[in-house]
């Protein structure tokens, strides 16, 4: 399970539709819906939010804006019915995680879409936008990330 703490536009269609499916995964671990994925380090930061679903809801609502931008389909029925009234910056990320982040997504990127990543290749790690539901505060990164060692993106 990845829910990417980048703005969803620097998502390739395979990235997007995968954060998509992922967040609808995650919402149902968080309502009590499912067996799997239950202690998932990628949920902590949601779960650490005085409202889990309100916080998987708004990170859904603006990965489907992404879609919607774009012209896909994803189906706004799986959306909360207050989901466009969420709030957004509720959830602090670490520089270092954001780093990580996109070190992580070029990487992923450059190996499934060269196009895609020219176009995102160019953005500095200190320059990349947040998903909207983060806000950026210092440190490293997230102790509940598993961190692999994702070797630089080349050219």
């Amino acid at each position: 399970m990845r829910l990417w703490s980048v703005h969803p536009q620097y998502l390739d269609l395979k990235g997007l539709s995968g954060v998509w499916r992922e967040a609808l995964l995650a919402r149902a671990v968080l309502e009590g819906k499912t067996k799997g994925y239950l202690h998932h380090p990628q949920l902590e930061r949601f779960k650490a939010y005085s409202n889990p679903l309100t916080a998987i809801n708004a990170y859904l609502y603006y990965v489907w804006l992404e879609s919607n931008r774009r012209g896909y389909r994803f189906d706004v029925a799986k959306l909360a019915s207050n989901a466009d009234t969420l709030s957004e910056k509720i959830i602090p990320v670490t520089r270092g995680q954001v780093q990580y982040e996109w070190q992580h997504l070029l990487h992923k990127v450059q190996m499934r879409d060269a196009d895609w990543y020219s176009r995102i290749q160019p953005v500095s790690s200190s320059e990349v936008l947040l998903h909207p539901v983060f806000y950026l505060i210092e440190g490293n990164i997230e102790g509940w990330e598993r961190v692999k060692d994702i070797g630089s993106p080349t050219e």
